[in-house]
């Protein structure tokens, strides 16, 4: 790979800068692709941007950019585009910075403040080599910046027009996946989180494995549908919203209990009961538990030490359960016992001390096993 350092001005970069949804971020007098298929979406806040506007103000450096060479003397930007977009954005009036206590945009600058953003030199990595060599370039330096998420570059692998399809509709600001979807799902859309968990919900965790098959598809469609069935079937389901539900994985339930015959109405009145029982120590849970009766999904609050050493005491030792194998009088070290609901929570039991007994290791879990 042949590496060469290069200065070069904000004003040529900013020279025919275009940003938009059909034509992708450009710049450079229309030579360089700001943001190729490996890039993440722009992801700077507000703060990070300002401080990038600030530091050329400043005329502090930046840290270098690097730049890969195409055919043709056209370039993609491999590392340093949220940096270029927030300087480029400025200049094209898109905001305001605080200079010297002055709210000011590029267009209220004077022509030697102009003329000092413009000529700011930024120091760029140019280097020319295989598609590989340069992904492999990128992930080592993209390790002192705002890593790549695990998807962010399985986008790049996999890059063609499915992934364009699919980033269209669930990785972009405000995308229609988060406007369908917020209510019941955590992450962020630009950082790939919506893209990503969809994936995994459709093909078993496996997302590398569906990414390889449709590669090549001319759209994402398949993947836009399913996520629409799974949450308007989540709406139809669960008409009420409440915040545990964005930690719920909706796609398993989806899959396993679509068919389900199932009643909002009896299915609300039951959340709205788990929701009020101080027992229930993961409320997302109380959705799966509702549909498969597992309640290791619920987190049911277990008896605090000094409850267990009272039902301790209060037994002298012995396993509550008469029926032990190892003898009535046979005295147990608290170590050996664990602490039991008298009347099972699912029965109406609640975890005070009147409902604990201690059952020794073997009863408690023949118990539990019934």
């Amino acid at each position: 790979m042949k590496i060469e350092l290069h200065q070069i001005t904000i004003g040529e970069i900013v020279s025919d800068f275009r940003n938009s949804e059909e034509e992708g971020v450009i710049g450079y007098g229309g030579k360089l692709n700001i943001r190729p298929k490996y890039q993440r979406e722009f992801v700077y806040n507000e703060k990070q941007r300002n401080a990038v506007m600030d530091t050329i103000w400043k005329g502090f450096p930046l840290n270098v950019m690097y730049w890969v060479k195409n055919e043709g003397d056209t370039f993609e930007l491999l590392d340093g585009q949220q940096r270029t977009i927030s300087f480029c954005s400025f200049v094209i009036g898109e905001y305001m910075m605080n200079f010297d206590d002055n709210l000011r945009g590029f267009s209220n600058l004077n022509s030697e403040q102009q003329k000092r953003i413009l000529n700011y030199d930024l120091q760029i990595y140019i280097c020319e080599g295989t598609p590989q060599e340069q992904l492999d370039w990128f992930r080592i330096i993209n390790i002192a910046g705002v890593k790549l998420t695990d998807q962010e570059l399985l986008n790049a692998v996999y890059s063609g027009s499915w992934v364009t399809s699919a980033k269209r509709k669930f990785s972009k600001t405000g995308c229609v996946a988060f406007r369908l979807g917020s209510d019941y799902m955590r992450g962020s859309p630009i950082r790939q989180d919506y893209l990503e968990t969809v994936i995994k919900w459709i093909n078993n965790d496996n997302v590398e494995q569906y990414m390889a098959i449709h590669q090549h598809d001319s759209n994402a469609d398949e993947l836009w549908l399913y996520y629409q069935n799974v949450i308007n079937w989540v709406k139809a389901k669960f008409s009420h919203v409440r915040n545990e539900m964005k930690s719920v994985s909706w796609g398993e339930l989806y899959n396993k209990h679509k068919d389900d015959v199932l009643d909002a109405d009896v299915l609300e009145a039951k959340v709205s009961k788990l929701m009020r029982d101080s027992d229930v120590q993961r409320k997302a849970g109380i959705y799966p538990y509702l549909l498969d009766g597992d309640e290791h999904h619920l987190g049911i609050r277990t008896f605090d030490g000094n409850t267990k050493r009272e039902a301790y005491e209060r037994q002298g030792g012995h396993c509550a359960n008469p029926n032990c194998a190892s003898g009535h009088d046979h005295v147990f070290d608290i170590g050996e016992m664990e602490a039991d609901h008298i009347t099972p929570w699912r029965a109406g039991g609640k975890t005070i001390a009147a409902n604990c007994q201690m059952l020794c290791q073997d009863c408690n879990r023949r118990k539990g096993g019934q």
